[in-house]
This record gives C-alpha cells, structure tokens and sequence, in this order.
C-alpha cells in the first residue's frame, strides 16, 4: 500500500488521501491491472469520486472518472421546469453499452462502465474511429459514448443507419475532474476530427421542451427507438433521461425471458415509467389499450417460451455473435466475461465470426426445479 501515490491521486480528484487510503483499506478499491498497466480500480464510490473510476499508476497518475448515474424523470412537464433553468438541449439516447475510451500512457483503452478494460471494444473503437489524431490533440479528455448494433456482445440492438456494430459519442468530459464539454463544444470537436455524436434534437426553451419532448419520445418509440437525454446545454447541470413506452416493453421481453436472472425492482421499475408515461400523455382508450397489451405480451409470451424451453431440457442461454481477427481475440473476450462473473463459452467459431453462449444459470435452476415440483 505504500506505493500507491494517495497524495497524488488526491490532488487530482480533489477526494482527501486519508478517504482513498481508507476506502483502499475497506477493499472498496484494489489493485488490479487493466489494459496491461497497473491501476487503483474503485468499486464503490468515495466522496464525489465515481464508481468505475480507475487510476492508472504508470508514473504520474491519470484518472479516468466513473460515468455519473443519470437520473430519469417520470413526468416530463413539472421535472424539467424544476430542474432546468433557461433551455434544454435534447440528445438521443440509444440502446447500447456505456464506454469510456482514453489515452493512458500512450495506449488507447476502452472502458466498460464498470471500469473494466474490454478487449472487444478496445479493438473495435479504434477500427470503427479514427482516434489517434484527437488523442494526439486532446489527451487531457475522455470520449463517452455508446457502442450500439446488433453484433454488439453486450447489448444487441439493430439501427439501420449503424450496420452491424457502431459508436455515438454523447459527452466529451476531462481526465481526474470529470468536467463535460457544454453540448455545443463537445460538437464542434467530434466535428473537427470526424468522431460520430448521438442525433441533437434541438435546443428549446424549458417551457416549450416538455411537449416537444413528448412529441421526439412517440416519434422514437414507433421506430423502435429508446429514447432522449436532456441537458443543460452549458453541462453545469446534471442530464435526466426519458424513455419510450416500445423500449420499457423490449428490456422487459429480454428480462422475462431470464426471469430469476434479473432482480424484481428490474421489472417493477419499468411497469411504473408506463403508468406515469401513459397518464402525462394523456392518450386516448384506444392508445392507452395499446400500452397495456404490450405490457402484458411483453411479460407472458417471453416467460411461457422459456418455461416450454427448459421443459425441453435447453438450458436459458444466449447467442451473440461477434467478429474478432481470430479465435484468440474471442478466447481474450471470454477470459474477460469471466472476470466480469459472466458464464459462457465459445459455441462455434468460423471464418472471423465467434458465437458466444452466455448461460443465464438462475432461471435454468430454479424454472427446473418449479417443473420438478419444487415450491415457490
């Protein structure tokens, strides 16, 4: 513990050296390397320092702070005249997984929003963005974004636009402070160096952004799309969220299909932003019968498939497919799943492409012993 350098750290972060050191003490951080460099991981969060924040030790210090948990607003009208002061900017949200990529010591990393070093996603990035010149420019940020498409490991989603695997970056944010760039900033750089940005909506005042909110969220949700961030176009406030009725109903299709994987305030959660979506949107019988029958479909058909499934002796699993250079890539990958707690294994592997099967061992163990005649 000697050699962690907990001055330095702290005068980046601005957290106390004795609050790291005793988080460190009480295994809230460890040791561990990441990327091949020697780093301070935080799994929890210290003072105002972030979980998934990652030290890197390689001389002097450089921190990549943990992406900041983006509150969601059940009622669009009332949350944002709280909450914002003059105007909102509206960005899409999309269905993907949150990364982090920076330059450390020269090296190019893409972090997972635990904090983690993905090997896939670090190659990945730097094949779908030309990522040296901006790095080169600017190594003192921290692109933020989301990797999206439906050869995505983690989170398979098909936009048309993006083809089988892509990148939108929605905050540029400094090294050890975690400072954002205001919106407008953030997209003139990703301009300058051709770095793709999540769609910008618009900027409108906060007296007109709840309807015109409502108005981009149906537009959204009748292509299969997720939903918006709305932020303070100056980033001195923090963003909220709002998602669509169709994105609730196909995380809950996902979750039941894996129903003693995922925890109850999953679903719960998810049940109550349609109650409230569908009582600010004031819809009609006929729109509010829509909302419930994809409700309801979303829970039954899932869990019933799953269910006459493993009655059939197949394990509740899920197959990904993902293109890597060779089977080593793909072995790194699941070494990497591993760490995470994940189970899988290589299923098949030709010409570049590697199915991942991930196993989903609560729902296979406990739908068996129901079927078995266990009690619940």
């Amino acid at each position: 513990m000697k050699d962690i350098p907990f001055e330095r750290i702290s005068e980046k972060t601005g957290v106390p050296a004795e609050r790291l050191e005793t988080s460190f003490k009480k295994g809230s951080s460890r040791l561990l390397e990441s990327g091949g460099l020697r780093a301070l991981f935080f799994k929890k969060q210290v003072m105002d320092l972030e979980a998934g924040t990652v030290a890197y030790l390689t001389g002097e210090p450089e921190v990549i702070r943990g992406f900041p948990k983006i509150r969601r607003t059940l009622l669009l009208s009332p949350a944002i005249e709280k909450h914002f002061t003059e105007s909102v900017a509206v960005e899409e949200k999309m269905n993907g997984y949150n990364v982090r990529i920076a330059s450390v010591s020269g090296r190019i990393l893409a972090l997972t929003r635990g904090g983690h070093v993905c090997p896939f996603t670090t190659e990945k990035a730097k094949e779908l963005m030309d990522l040296q010149e901006f790095f080169r420019d600017h190594g003192d940020l921290v692109i933020c974004g989301e990797m999206i498409g439906r050869d995505n490991p983690y989170v398979s989603h098909d936009y048309p636009e993006v083809g089988p695997l892509g990148f939108r970056v929605f905050d540029i944010r400094e090294k050890n402070t975690n400072t954002p760039l205001p919106v407008m900033d953030k997209r003139r750089i990703l301009e300058s160096y051709e770095l793709p940005a999540v769609r910008l909506f618009g900027i409108f005042p906060v007296e007109e952004a709840p309807g015109r909110v409502a108005e981009i969220i149906r537009m959204l949700g009748a292509d299969g799309r997720e939903g918006v961030v709305m932020k303070d176009p100056e980033m001195k406030l923090p963003p909220l969220k709002y998602t669509s009725s169709q994105a609730h109903a196909r995380e809950i299709v996902y979750a039941f299909n894996y129903s003693f994987d995922f925890g109850r305030p999953f679903f719960f959660s998810r049940v109550i932003r349609e109650g409230f979506q569908a009582y600010e949107l004031d819809e009609s019988d006929e729109e509010t019968l829509e909302r419930a029958h994809r409700l309801g479909e979303a829970i039954i058909y899932p869990m019933l498939k799953r269910i006459k499934s493993i009655a059939e002796g197949e394990p509740a699993c899920e197959d990904t497919v993902i293109d890597v250079e060779d089977r080593e890539r793909a072995e790194e990958f699941l070494r990497h799943l591993s760490r995470l707690g994940v189970s899988a294994t290589i299923a098949d592997y030709r010409d570049g492409k590697a199915t991942i099967r991930r196993f989903y061992q609560s729902t296979t163990d406990r739908i068996t012993n129901y079927l078995e005649g266990g009690l619940y």
